[in-house]
């Protein structure tokens, strides 16, 4: 049995799991992930201007819809979480065991794209992108308490770890006992957290019969249907043939969705037929090779490492 720390607090918390059943973030990030096979007819509409930060850390303003009033800046951790939060329940799927590392796998994406770390270069015995370590790059603070806190784990790592090894530790799936101090704990919680201080969440009190727990309805629904719709029109009306055209944090989020087994989540308000065309051009983005895509002059490698990683799980 692999040596892990149970993702809680003595205070509020997002429950994954009812009184009677194992707490989903202690049974790892290997388990099964869904892909879309079916659909839950509930429908979660629609998205937002983004700000985009490239691997130098430079921040450029991506125009998703020029109609928005308000940019609210979100990092991809706290989109997934809202993608996979039950609107007016205010907690994820008792049922979702992927999310927990779908987060960490975001972690390591957004600091890539904001330059504070990399892959280290391919060579002869290390062309695989899941070979190759996680290597530090700059220390600057990222203003997101997460963020800084795992880029500190990776400074302070000698020798480097690879992706996959840093998922794993994040999540707090290790076997070694002098390595469980890497885990980031309450992640949920703490990103529930950061979208109640930006206006998306509330939070609330609800009884289970046994206990109670803190919940988190969502109470900006215009924010989170952007986000919904930033998904559909990804793979619909601003779909590209060549994935090295999309935009880094689009095909980010897509791949993150699909590891924390939410992207059904955004697409279930779609028509039957534009359903189907979504989730077959995701299947095909998603079934990409990632040492090939990862390896070409234009790509972000982490995001295909990330991918990778959760593919070999």
């Amino acid at each position: 049995m692999s040596m892990r720390l149970d993702e809680t607090s003595n205070g509020a918390q997002l429950v994954e799991e009812s009184s009677k059943t194992v707490n989903k973030e202690s049974s790892g990030w290997a388990g099964s992930m869904t892909t879309l096979t079916h659909r839950n007819r509930r429908a979660e509409p629609v998205v937002e201007r983004r700000e985009v930060e490239d691997d130098t850390g430079r921040g450029a303003i991506q125009d998703e819809d020029k109609c928005d009033s308000k940019d609210l800046r979100l990092t991809l951790m706290e989109e997934i979480l809202l993608l996979g939060l039950k609107d007016k329940e205010g907690y994820t799927s008792f049922w979702n065991d992927c999310i927990s590392s779908g987060l960490r796998g975001g972690i390591l994406i957004e600091l890539a794209l904001r330059g504070r770390i990399h892959l280290e270069p391919a060579t002869m015995r290390k062309r695989k992108l899941l070979d190759r370590k996680v290597i530090f790059k700059s220390e600057a603070p990222t203003g997101d308490v997460l963020l800084d806190e795992a880029l500190k784990h990776i400074k302070a790592t000698e020798p480097p770890e690879t992706v996959q090894s840093w998922i794993e530790l994040l999540t707090g799936e290790t076997w070694n006992p002098m390595k469980l101090h890497y885990q980031l704990r309450n992640v949920r919680e703490r990103l529930a957290k950061n979208l109640v201080e930006k206006g998306i969440l509330t939070t609330e009190k609800q009884n289970f019969l046994l206990f109670d727990m803190t919940t988190h309805p969502v109470t900006n629904t215009t924010e989170k249907q952007r986000l919904v719709r930033r998904v559909q029109d990804s793979l619909l009306d601003r779909w590209v043939n060549d994935v090295q055209r999309m935009d880094r944090r689009v095909l980010a989020l897509i791949v993150l969705a699909h590891a924390s087994d939410v992207l059904e989540n955004a697409l279930t308000s779609l028509s039957d037929e534009k359903y189907e065309m979504a989730s077959s051009r995701s299947r095909a983005l998603l079934d990409s090779n990632p040492d090939v895509e990862g390896n070409k002059s234009q790509a972000c490698e982490m995001i295909w490492a990330v991918l990778a990683a959760f593919n070999k799980a």
